[in-house]
């Protein structure tokens, strides 16, 4: 079918394939943040209609991305993500409530499904994604071919995504275009060829060949195995090979060995004749040792005797020492505890002695008091009438200082109306002296009338000036009069002070009398206080210089023990004397000892011929059993050989069977049987572009598609690459070489040309385009053949519609219907649609 051909049965066909219908956005701060609202809904299906361009208008940053971001299923916002949307990128970083979601309705093929993205970051941030489908009117779960139900995992709501759309890469490569998107130009020769080969419908061919690659792998894997199984063989065969050539002659061995048993043997039993002899003379002189033994206990026996009854006189000693000093320490006691209380009763006489001697002192303390209480109140009322003289000496001092005081402010009065006055005599003098006194002016003359106002004020300045002086008479006669009355009371202080001092000696001399008579009955109880002490005195006496008979028994006492202890010890040591001196004179007739000597030499004689039986049993049974390993050495050889030739075998069948699975993945790779499936298609691909730069910009530029380029040595290698042909220059250069403009709307008809060869060749449809400010480097004239380009690809591809963003008012305003978010930012704002 040719290219015509396939246009044709692509705008035929009705657009069955992917299409937005209701957009939900909840807690999205690019939302928040351009439009103030924390959920955005958009019902598309009743905005839309049956409009083929769609536009997005607003000033920057009012969300016009975010929305344009979310118009599909899959798990990402491109124009946030690196990779062309398929990069590193995490919703989170784009929420801002504590459970946020994104709720969109779409169709395909026919069919409505609904994506629920739930978003939680109140605590622990968790991701819970949804898909159902719709089943007459209701909703359920999707469920995958192999029974899985999408049930909020995300795995598997990617899965269930990609079944339907097909995925992600090749949607965002052929349909949906996002802002920062690398053109075509920039993909490596891998990426547009994984790219074209999804686009051919070439995943089987893929997969076959990844098995290949992983069976070849794997027989990779084996062969190491099977060469590390032949080295080891290698090395088992070289390793026995030397064994057996250094075991030797191993029956000479065996000989050798048994002939050295026997001598050994010969010499153990020669040994053991000579130790049966030593041992029966060893037993003739065993009774002597014995009483030998016993005799050597009996000593023992003695001497220790002697050393414990020595220990025990000794111990005796010690404890009666103890009983004697603790005896001589109570007596210490005692004496010290009498001498103690005898100086008690001497302190305590001595000092009922000392108040006794206060009797006369304490009788008449008794007998004065009350004179001496009657002293004080006498002195205490002189007191009384020395201190009112002396206030009213100062109330006249008080009177004679007011006094001065009035003098003085008196004066300072007079002076001020003296002052005033002669003031007023002043300005009365000018009267005189005045031109215009006598003459018609005089009465409107100022001067003249100030000095006419003067002499009518000084007889009252005048009268005042006699009241101040009456007021100073009379003010100096009270002071006068205070002054005398004063002088009379000349020496008032010096004898309110005088009485003061008397009445304090008064009331010392008083208190000092109750005190001594608040004594008067420690008299009678030091009276017999000093009759006890006395009697006790007496009482003590001398006795107490004296032994007690308790003292004197245990005195007695401790002698009869000392005496009885001497004699048991003396007893004792004469009796284990006599014990010992019979033991040592049984000992002296004794036959001299055994030899024990000969018989540890005999022993011993015996003892290393045994070692040199066992050492010459132990050689034999070792040379017997080197012997028997020699032979399992050869028997191992011959294995180790059999399996050697076999590792050698499996390793050829091996290494011919990756020779041929590595020429099958490689057949069937990118640069095998894919390749060859892109150059076929590479002049379709190419007609569809240019039909498109055709249709919008003209016959200027024409594409061509190259998979193999020449090396430096004239040999094809597979590559890829674009070619522009410009008609208008009449050159041709690699699409990475056109200027900025250009490579934009070629690049641009490039996509839309993907879009149509996937819809018109593999049968996977999208109902919708989309582009995020794609425009931004064309001039006027380019844009509006952009906007032409977009119209001509939904005619060709049988779409739908087209949703864009666009920062050119012209361009926004050719659209068949525009969303105005600015509308939507003002407070109770509706979505304004224009058509």
């Amino acid at each position: 079918m040719d290219t015509a051909e396939q246009k044709d049965d692509i705008s035929a066909e009705p657009a069955a394939g992917y299409v937005p219908l209701h957009l939900t956005l909840k807690g999205f701060k690019g939302i928040r943040s351009g439009l103030g609202r924390d959920v955005l809904a958009l019902d598309l299906e009743a905005i839309c209609g049956d409009a083929t361009l769609v536009a997005f208008s607003g000033a920057n940053g009012r969300g016009k991305s975010t929305i344009i971001d979310n118009l599909h299923p899959y798990l990402v916002m491109p124009s946030r993500a690196s990779a062309d949307g398929l990069g590193a990128f995490s919703y989170y970083d784009h929420l801002h409530l504590p459970e946020c979601e994104k709720v969109l309705v779409w169709r395909h093929a026919g069919v409505r499904y609904k994506t629920h993205l739930v978003f939680r970051m109140n605590g622990r941030r968790k991701t819970e994604a949804f898909l159902f489908v719709d089943d007459g009117g209701a909703w359920r779960p999707v469920q995958l071919a192999d029974g899985t139900v999408v049930d909020g995992k995300v795995d598997t709501y990617e899965q269930a995504v990609v079944s339907i759309l097909g995925p992600a890469d090749t949607f965002f490569t052929s349909v949906f275009s996002a802002q920062g998107k690398r053109p075509l130009s920039a993909f490596k020769n891998s990426e547009i060829k994984s790219l074209l080969g999804d686009l051919l419908g070439l995943e089987q061919i893929r997969e076959h060949g990844a098995r290949a690659a992983e069976t070849a792998r794997l027989l990779k894997a084996g062969l190491s195995v099977v060469r590390s199984e032949q080295g080891q063989a290698a090395d088992l065969v070289s390793r026995l090979t030397g064994q057996i050539a250094a075991a030797g002659d191993s029956t000479a061995a065996v000989e050798a060995a048994a002939a050295a048993k026997q001598a050994a043997a010969s010499e153990l039993a020669e040994a053991q004749s000579r130790m049966a002899q030593m041992e029966v003379e060893a037993a003739g002189a065993e009774s002597t040792e014995r009483r030998r033994a016993e005799l050597h206990r009996d000593r023992e026996k003695a001497s220790a005797q002697i050393q414990a009854a020595a220990k025990r006189a000794k111990e005796e000693s010690a404890r009666l020492d103890q009983r004697q000093a603790a005896l001589q320490q109570r007596s210490t006691s005692r004496r010290r505890q009498h001498a103690e209380r005898e100086r008690q009763l001497q302190s305590r006489r001595a000092g009922l002695v000392r108040t006794l001697d206060l009797a006369w002192a304490i009788d008449h303390a008794v007998r004065r008091e009350p004179l001496a209480s009657r002293v004080v109140e006498l002195r205490r009322e002189r007191l009384q009438h020395a201190q009112a003289v002396v206030d009213t000496a100062e109330r006249y001092k008080e009177q004679v200082r007011r006094c001065s005081q009035e003098v003085a402010g008196i004066e300072r009065e007079a002076g001020q109306l003296a002052l005033r006055q002669a003031d007023l005599q002043r300005r009365y003098g000018l009267a005189l002296s005045v031109p215009c006194a006598g003459t018609d002016l005089q009465g409107r003359c100022q001067l003249l009338g100030d000095a006419h106002e003067a002499k009518a004020m000084l007889p009252s300045v005048d009268g005042q000036l006699a009241q101040l002086a009456d007021r100073k008479r009379e003010t100096l006669a009270q002071k006068t009069q205070a002054e005398g009355a004063l002088g009379t009371l000349a020496g008032a202080g010096e004898l309110r002070n005088l009485a003061e001092a008397r009445l304090e000696r008064a009331e010392a001399t008083l208190s000092a009398m109750r005190l001594s008579a608040a004594r008067q009955g420690e008299l009678e109880q030091a009276r017999a206080g000093i009759a006890a002490a006395d009697d006790e005195l007496q009482s003590l006496g001398a006795a107490a210089l004296e032994e007690t008979d308790e003292e004197r028994v245990e005195r007695e006492a401790i002698e009869e023990a000392r005496r009885r202890a001497t004699c048991e010890a003396e007893a004792a040591h004469a009796e284990a004397t006599a014990r010992l001196e019979v033991a040592n004179r049984a000992l002296a007739d004794l036959p001299a000892p055994f030899d024990t000597r000969a018989l540890t030499t005999a022993r011993e004689v015996r003892a290393r011929a045994e070692r040199a039986v066992q050492t010459a049993d132990t050689r034999h049974q070792e040379a017997v059993r080197n012997q028997a390993q020699l032979a399992a050495l050869r028997t191992q050889l011959h294995t180790a050989q059999r399996e050697q030739a076999n590792c050698d075998v499996r390793a050829a069948r091996i290494e011919q069977s990756l020779s041929q699975w590595s020429l099958l993945s490689k057949c069937l790779s990118n640069d095998g049987v894919i390749a060859l499936d892109i150059d076929d298609a590479g002049p379709t691909f190419a007609a569809l572009a240019n039909d498109l730069l055709l249709a919008c910009y003209g016959p200027r530029f024409t594409l061509e598609v190259c998979t193999q380029t020449a090396t430096a040595k004239g040999e094809l290698r597979e590559d890829f690459d674009i070619i522009v042909h410009d008609g208008q220059r009449g050159e041709a250069k690699s699409l990475k070489l056109v200027s900025g403009g250009e490579r934009v709307w070629i690049n641009e008809c490039l996509t839309r040309a993907i879009a149509l060869y996937l819809a018109g060749n593999t049968g996977r449809r999208f109902g919708a385009l989309f582009s995020d400010e794609a425009d931004g480097p064309l001039d006027p004239e380019h844009k509006r053949m952009f906007m032409e380009m977009k119209r001509e690809v939904l005619r060709l591809g049988g779409y739908e519609r087209e949703f864009y963003v666009s920062q050119t008012p012209e361009l926004t305003a050719l659209a068949d219907v525009v969303i105005d978010l600015d509308a939507m930012a003002r407070p109770e704002g509706e979505v304004e649609v224009t058509t």
